[in-house]
């Protein structure tokens, strides 16, 4: 363990950061501590320490404090304060990064849906009544933040303002106040801006109060060049070492050739940079928190962040991990590995029972609006949402869905929509009444998108003409589903010759000796939600790359278990079976 004082000082030199006033080089990993499950935050910092990293570094995401305004949090799986004392416990630093956006491929980049949502909002600026609201957040996140500073005995070395703010705008008003009410909080330690190392980024982000860092993943003596030429005095840093990458529903799943990345790692530390690898364990992207992406095209990202870290989703220690190790130990100081075996999950199954209609067991009704609402207008973090009209005549039927519905007339489902691959028109059946029943499949995370309105925009046409109103929408909490197919009544005839068609809730017991991690296969499902003892897991859905879904140990326990799912779609085998090791799909480099 670190020994601290009240007096210790991070500051940075003319060539280094300076730890007491002696040159130190920061050798870091990047954890979430929302993506990991608090009962395991030790693991994760202690098996990253045996890495060789002297820090943690984790963004906090503001929408995981206060996903409704007025109502923070700072308990359970985003404890921050218990998350840094942690690191210091384990001997380490922290660096955190509090955005206010923090990109991260979480949903909305962080910011919480009731601040994009609002009308007029400019964000990420000097807009007067983002920063108000900017300030209220950056008060609550560094009072937590303030008394863990190393100056005052604890783990903090490093405070970064915004996250890649050059790629986005140039706002030098914005960041000046992002610094003044940073600093006005009693943040002492030095303060970081982070972009990609081209010119007109690190400009863009540039303030005089901010140690300019890179983000970057190869190509480290250009990149290290461009950012001297921005950052003429001070220590290097890759604050954003890209050791792995993230996957898309519908893409195969991403690896990195681990010596590859080892030689990259290797060119920093011997070029004296400072680094902070990205992710050293990525985790989890639990519940309904995963982004999305859109560059042209929208695509959302997968229930696990895995990113092809050095400690896997699970815990394990890869060959990227050991890589690694071995060149860290070329430049600094490593602890002793304890020798340990990589061991199976347990294989079991376990047949499901069914629960007819499950969204019927956490539905409101919204009332009748004339033209559909956006789900941003019925509520903060509203992900599921029906939509129905009178509507008789047959024909082409054209909607802008965000981002996947399926399309009923007269309560039988005739179609889907799904902007993903854009796939908007969908020939209906004459009939009565028509519905769609909306998913929000994930926020987009980056660029101008951000906050972008969900569900149905703006009245769908038939045969080229708007159907009129009223609509009337009902909204499904999807949180509460979990526990509400866990106490319903059973429906075994829901299930013909191990299928199931959805929407259907699935639920199934297991026994276990002991607490264990395990991975929950979804290879016979469509599309849906899983919970584990209702603990919720996330997102499954048949296009993969992923195919299991991790479960931690924490969530389990000895003796009676219970998973259940709300399968959307239709199960092609209504068994809950859990597997050795986990699936998340082809790899690719």
């Amino acid at each position: 363990m670190l020994t601290r004082t009240a007096d210790s000082r991070f500051t940075i030199g003319e060539t280094d950061f300076l730890l007491d006033g002696a040159p130190h080089r920061i050798i870091s990993g990047a954890m979430h501590y929302p993506r990991v499950h608090p009962e395991l935050w030790r693991d994760r910092i202690r098996k990253a320490r045996l890495m060789g990293l002297n820090a943690i570094e984790t963004y906090v995401a503001w929408n995981a404090h206060e996903p409704v305004k007025g109502e923070w949090r700072e308990d359970g799986d985003v404890d921050l304060g218990r998350f840094l004392d942690i690191i210091a416990e384990e001997g380490m630093h922290a660096i955190v990064r509090p955005g206010p956006y923090i990109c991260a491929e979480w949903h909305n980049g962080g910011l919480p849906t009731w601040l994009t949502s609002s009308p007029g909002m400019r964000l990420r600026s000097s807009d007067p009544a983002y920063l108000a609201e900017v300030t209220g957040f950056l008060e609550k996140v560094n009072a937590i933040i303030a008394p863990r500073q190393i100056d005052r005995g604890g783990s903090v070395i490093l405070v970064q303002i915004e996250n890649e703010y050059g790629a986005y705008g140039a706002d030098k008003d914005y960041l000046e106040a992002l610094v003044r009410q940073t600093r006005a909080a009693g943040i002492t330690v030095p303060l970081t801006q982070v972009d990609q190392p081209i010119p007109h980024m690190l400009e863009n982000g540039a303030h005089p109060e901010l140690h300019k860092t890179g983000s970057f993943g190869g190509r480290v003596d250009e990149r290290l060049a461009t950012l001297r030429e921005h950052q003429p005095t001070g220590p290097l840093m890759c604050m954003e070492f890209w050791c792995g990458w993230f996957d898309h529903w519908g893409e195969k799943h991403h690896t990195t050739t681990f010596a590859d990345s080892a030689a990259d790692l290797d060119r920093l530390l011997a070029a004296g940079a400072s680094v902070n690898i990205y992710m050293v364990h990525g985790g989890t992207n639990f519940g309904l928190t995963n982004g999305a992406n859109d560059s042209g095209r929208y695509l959302p990202l997968v229930t696990s962040y895995d990113y092809d870290s050095p400690i896997s989703e699970s815990g394990e220690l890869t060959a990227k991990f050991h890589a690694f190790r071995e060149v860290i130990a070329k430049h600094a100081p490593v602890p002793g590995l304890p020798e340990t075996s990589a061991t199976d999950a347990p294989v079991l199954s376990a047949a499901f029972e069914a629960v007819a209609d499950p969204l019927s067991l956490a539905i409101a009704d919204r009332g009748a609006f004339d033209a559909p609402p956006a789900l941003d207008e019925l509520g903060p973090d509203v992900v599921l949402a029906e939509y129905t009209a009178d509507a008789a005549d047959a024909g082409l039927l054209e909607a802008k869905v965000r981002d996947y519905a399926w399309v009923s007339r007269d309560g039988v489902q005739v179609g889907i929509l799904q902007r993903s691959i854009g796939d908007l028109t969908l020939p209906v059946p004459a009939g009565v009444r028509l519905s769609l029943l909306i998913e929000e499949t994930g926020r987009v995370n980056y660029d101008e998108k951000i906050g972008e309105a969900k569900g149905l925009i703006g009245a769908p046409l038939l045969d080229g003409v708007p159907l009129p109103g009223p609509w009337r929408v009902r909204t499904i909490d999807v949180p509460a589903l979990g526990q509400a197919v866990a106490d319903a009544a059973a429906s075994d005839a829901l299930i013909v010759n191990g299928r199931a068609t959805g929407p259907v809730g699935l639920r199934a017991s297991f026994d276990l000796m002991e607490p264990a991690d395990l991975f929950l296969d979804t290879s016979g499902w469509g599309k849906g939600f899983a919970w584990m003892n209702g603990f919720f897991l996330g997102r499954y859905w048949r296009r993969g790359p992923q195919r299991t879904l991790y479960v931690p140990g924490p969530v389990t326990r000895n003796g009676r278990n219970e998973v259940v799912i709300v399968e959307l779609e239709g199960a092609t085998d209504a068994t809950a079976r859990f597997l050795a090791r986990p699936d998340l799909g082809h790899e690719v480099e």
